[in-house]
């Protein structure tokens, strides 16, 4: 039987290949043993915020994962994570630094290697936009789970009835959600608001299209032979979901480092280790045993994206970002402890009904 340790092996020698390979770089940069040992902290630093900051997204991914067939869960296993990994903490990065500057993707490399000061004054430029339209898509997700009328099981009761209640109303969550981003448009500095209003609706009209095809490609009793398709959009949706949680932790990142190679170095070795989380969360059923533990992960969701936004108007610290996750995951999964102890063992009621 599989232990619990053995699903972070590979993560573990990916750590350890990324912390060799951040003191290379940190003897290239500084040639000083000093220097290398720094660095290598500072990588393992920006692997454990990216671990925090994306514990509620393990959850996710595992909740909709367990529904997939084997064939793209493996995909997304693979190649879901690579693209992760390297799309979104190293390429991505150059993008957006390549299309705010208007410079080539082998201009803003160069930036990154020998200019990384103002590698990173451009790319933290763009955080009202990132926040933007990453805030409104992880909002959408979060308030697509609540505003659910289908919905049965309630951690917060009072809160959640009167919610999924509200779910009968068609696109209510849409409609909160562009109010939510008219609002922050108008808080955001006067020559920020545009941008702001125009990648918050481009995150809605992103979750939308991803939703829309999943809904599109649903497997019914009578359509078996689409699985397939339908674990292909699942994919997708997998997809932009790690990209829009990425956002924060990439510009996070600054405020530790200006060093795009060291950046990447630490978020990836991060995101392997809720890779691993994720397998562990599917295969042993954990969703299942903790009945709140879902519920947790999407508020923690729905608070990052709330403090996503809130960060464009006013600077918000990464700690803070990870404790509030944390916090709702902790109290999730205690709640639903206490649940489980509070339940009857199976056979009691029987045993009890004999005597």
């Amino acid at each position: 039987m599989r232990t619990k340790l053995s699903y972070f092996t590979g993560s573990l020698l990916v750590t350890a290949a990324g912390l060799l390979l951040a003191g290379a770089v940190g003897w290239y940069y500084t040639g000083t043993a000093a220097g290398v040992a720094g660095i290598v902290f500072i990588v393992a630093v920006l692997s454990v915020l990216e671990v925090s900051l994306s514990f509620d997204n393990a959850v996710v991914n595992a909740t909709v994962l367990r529904d997939m067939t084997p064939l793209w869960r493996h995909r997304f296993l693979t190649w879901g994570i690579a693209i992760a990994v390297f799309g979104m903490r190293l390429v991505f990065p150059l993008l957006v630094v390549s299309i705010v500057a208007r410079i080539g993707p082998i201009e803003a490399l160069r930036l990154a290697a020998f200019e990384p000061g103002e590698y990173a004054r451009i790319l933290t430029s763009a955080h009202v936009p990132l926040g933007a339209f990453g805030g409104s898509f992880l909002g959408m997700v979060c308030l697509k789970y609540f505003f659910d009328a289908e919905k049965e099981v309630h951690w917060a009761h009072a809160l959640e009835a009167q919610l999924s209640r509200l779910g009968k109303f068609e696109a209510v969550e849409l409609g909160l959600m562009m109010l939510t981003v008219y609002g922050f448009s108008r808080l955001v500095p006067h020559h920020e608001s545009e941008a702001f209003l125009v990648a918050g609706l481009f995150g809605l009209v992103t979750f939308v299209a991803v939703d829309g095809i999943g809904t599109a490609m649903e497997v019914g009793p009578d359509r078996i032979r689409d699985v397939h398709r339908a674990s292909a959009a699942s994919f997708l949706y997998l997809e932009v979901l790690d990209a829009s949680f990425s956002f924060d932790g990439v510009i996070g990142a600054f405020a530790l480092t200006n060093n795009l190679f060291i950046i990447a170095i630490g978020l990836s070795t991060g995101a392997m280790f809720v890779r691993s989380l994720t397998v562990m969360l599917v295969d042993e059923g954990t969703l299942a045993s903790y009945r709140y533990l879902e519920h947790g992960a999407f508020y923690a969701i729905g608070a990052l994206a709330f403090l996503m936004m809130l960060g464009t108007i006013r600077s918000v610290p990464e700690v803070i970002t990870g404790l509030v996750g944390a916090v709702f995951i902790a109290l999730s999964l205690w709640s639903s402890i206490r649940h489980n102890r509070a339940q009857p063992a199976p056979g009691s009621s029987a045993r009890r009904s004999q005597a």
